[in-house]
């Protein structure tokens, strides 16, 4: 009920988001495609993966822009005001959610759609150019906008990506610069793009010789034996382990993003391990030399990355009640797995003569993307805002104002 009431109050600006987001995010989209094509190919081929980059970024600007407007409709902002707590433009929610967001964004794999978005403007520009290249005897460069760059490019595009994100990066745990945190990310997408082509060619290289070393071949040996002694390995990993990704790491993923536009949240892992017994262990840890604690920085770097985020959110909602994730959780999923049925149902719908589906795809497209988004928006808003404010009522971290300020009232 309080995500339809935070749906229906902030709906006209919800839609205006997404459907700005779209359309910018389309026309960068047909730019890429269009200019990975001509004289001047590898200049070409930058300029593609720079735009892909800004793919990424409105991607992070629309989901930003539509929790902030939300924001105005919580009961918790309410208390934040009422206390003189809170203020914050979109700019500066933006700025602090940035570089979170392309880590979960990276590593979770939401990026594939843009990809594969990619690739269909590309070949829906040209459907028969791969075929025209075949007849003319040339090699068909279709689709390859993003992975055709030379490695020598690509070495040098990350360099200056590496600079621009370590620069602006140091600026932003400074907390210098209004905008430090939207440069460093965008640095850090545009090191992680232009680096795929060189990372390929390197792979490329050295499959056969990291197949054939002794601590590969050991591990493959014993995840083999594994599947036959184990009972239910296989099906686990491929059958249960895909459901608790998108059942549970999936939604909690966005949870995150929708805390860090909120503002309550902490993204390193002395927060999320505060109060627990593993403080104290690592405690130890920064007691020990400046090059350990590196070392085991770089190690567990992927690692923090992707979990570290989603277990502060979900201590955080879980102090709000183990049931209000359950249900949040079981909302998300039972909302994708019906915007499914309602594309299907749209498919046939709209289904006539041949190649109509060309016409009428893109439309239904958007429309089950548009409902499917609003609902998920409005449902990580509510269960930030049933949470927090129960933490605050019930003495937890968001009871605990400014001793400068007044304290906030009961909503």
């Amino acid at each position: 009920m309080h995500t339809f009431r935070l749906l229906v109050r902030c709906l006209p600006g919800l839609v205006l988001w997404f459907a700005l987001g779209r359309l910018v995010r389309w026309g960068l989209l047909f730019a890429a495609a269009n200019l990975s094509y001509g004289s001047w190919y590898q200049a070409r081929l930058v300029g593609v993966l720079f735009l892909f980059t800004l793919v990424v970024m409105v991607s992070l600007a629309t989901v930003v822009g539509m929790l902030y407007t939300l924001r105005e409709a919580l009961l918790e902002t309410w208390a934040r005001r009422a206390a003189e707590e809170g203020k914050e433009s979109i700019f500066g929610a933006l700025n602090r959610t940035a570089l979170v967001f392309a880590g979960l964004y990276m590593t979770w794999g939401f990026v594939d759609q843009d990809l594969r978005d990619f690739e269909n403007v590309d070949r829906g520009l040209m459907p028969d150019r791969e075929f025209a290249d075949r007849l003319a005897g040339r090699e068909s460069t279709l689709g390859e906008g993003l992975t055709a760059l030379d490695v020598r490019v690509s070495l040098a595009a990350m360099v200056v990506a590496y600079l621009v994100k370590w620069y602006f990066g140091r600026r932003h745990e400074a907390n210098e610069g209004r905008f430090s945190g939207i440069f460093a990310t965008f640095g850090e997408l545009a090191f992680v793009f232009y680096g795929l082509n060189a990372t390929v060619a390197v792979v490329k290289l050295r499959a056969d010789w990291i197949g054939s070393r002794a601590a590969v071949t050991t591990w493959n040996g014993w995840t083999e034996e594994a599947g036959k002694i184990v009972p239910g390995w296989e099906t686990f990993w491929s059958d249960i382990w895909p459901l608790i990704l998108s059942g549970l790491a999936y939604p909690l993923a966005w949870l995150t993003v929708g805390i860090l536009v909120y503002g309550a949240y902490a993204a390193d892992t002395q927060t999320t391990i505060r109060g627990t017994r593993l403080e104290s262990a690592a405690a130890r840890v920064e007691r020990t030399h400046s090059l350990t604690r590196a070392a085991l920085g770089k190690l567990t770097g992927g690692l923090t990355s992707r979990w570290i985020p989603l277990l502060n959110s979900l201590r955080m909602t879980i102090r709000g009640g183990a049931p209000l994730f359950g249900l949040f959780a079981l909302l998300y999923g039972g909302l994708h797995i019906g915007g499914d049925f309602l594309a299907r149902a749209g498919a046939y719908l709209t289904a006539g003569g041949p190649y109509l589906w060309m016409v009428t795809d893109v439309p239904v497209s958007f429309v089950v993307d548009l409902l499917v988004t609003l609902v998920s928006m409005a449902l990580i808003a509510a269960t930030f805002d049933l949470a927090a404010t129960r933490d605050r009522l019930n003495g937890g971290s968001a009871a605990r104002p400014d001793p400068a300020r007044p304290a906030a009232p009961t909503p």
